[in-house]
């Protein structure tokens, strides 16, 4: 069964006219339950976990800073969201829903997180978004727990996983692989192991030729035994972060070949949803629940 975490806590109240479409985190799994996609029985809720999951990835003065609300002025304006408890307490609980979800990928082969895919933090802060990264977290928790060796992080948000980059820099057994936009945010790019920047309006041809030139030869190569994929809708045309231009269509064969090459080669895939900034949140919601129903399709 595929398993998905989701909280009503995912959906966190902001100001007025913020830029984050925070309102995707309800529409999302209702959109899914609707249309008969998933039953309740596919969604579990996440905890607060353990603080020593986070020490694995992050700098402790910098999770302590962040739990008791300590950080600079500076440091929270980077991370563009109003700091407060129950911010944080999301915070925690989405790194523990991609923990779970990744022991339910080694039982079922994949899972998701409605939220998730918090690339921009890094070991000793957070930008854009984004405090504690969850992929980052759910790879040592599954090492540390002796449930894989060697991970593969594909990204594939609009947006370069700088925070997961830093993070994983000088580790040997978790393999970062990021496909994002050459002009896009952050205009000072960290090196991940493997790194693919686009043109400005790449297409869906484009972009898929080189998905699929790269994924199998990275696989072949680093042999992973389990797989994070970030799956940004923020690469449509229409999103206003963004500048690649595919269709829903191509985003949805992107999901297509990455979830059936996992499938193919039967590795445990764990599905984090990351960005999404179209101007209407249907486009948004519409694009992400096809993630979903691919996973469905090719796996259940």
């Amino acid at each position: 069964m595929l398993k998905i975490a989701f909280h009503s806590i995912y959906k966190h109240p902001l100001p007025e006219g913020h830029r984050f479409p925070m309102e995707k985190y309800d529409l999302l799994p209702q959109q899914l339950l609707y249309e008969g996609t998933c039953s309740k029985d596919n969604f579990f809720e996440p905890q607060i976990p353990n603080n020593k999951h986070f020490f694995s990835v992050h700098d402790p003065d910098y999770f302590f800073d962040l739990l008791n609300l300590r950080l600079s002025q500076k440091a929270a304006r980077k991370i563009g969201f109003p700091l407060s408890e129950a911010l944080i307490e999301r915070e925690m609980m989405i790194a523990d829903g991609t923990m779970k979800a990744s022991e339910f990928a080694v039982q079922h082969g994949i899972s998701m997180n409605i939220a998730g895919g918090t690339h921009h933090a890094f070991s000793n802060r957070g930008e854009a978004f984004c405090l504690l990264n969850d992929q980052a977290i759910g790879a040592k928790y599954l090492q540390n727990n002796h449930l894989a060796t060697k991970i593969l992080i594909v990204d594939l948000d609009v947006h370069q996983g700088n925070g997961t980059a830093e993070i994983f820099q000088n580790d040997e057994t978790v393999f970062t692989f990021s496909m994002h936009g050459k002009s896009n945010y952050p205009f000072q790019k960290e090196n991940s192991d493997l790194d693919i920047a686009l043109e400005t309006n790449t297409n869906d041809a484009r972009y898929l030729e080189i998905l699929k030139d790269i994924l199998p030869q990275l696989i072949h190569q680093e042999k992973p035994d389990f797989i994070y994929y970030l799956c940004g809708v923020d690469v449509i045309e229409s999103d206003k972060l963004g500048k690649l231009s595919l269709t829903i269509e191509g985003c949805k064969e992107r999901d297509r070949f990455v979830l059936q090459t996992c499938f193919d080669q039967k590795i445990p895939v764990m599905c984090s949803m990351g960005g999404g900034y179209s101007p209407d949140i249907k486009t948004i919601v519409e694009a992400h629940a096809n993630t979903f129903r691919l996973a469905q399709e090719i796996y259940f």
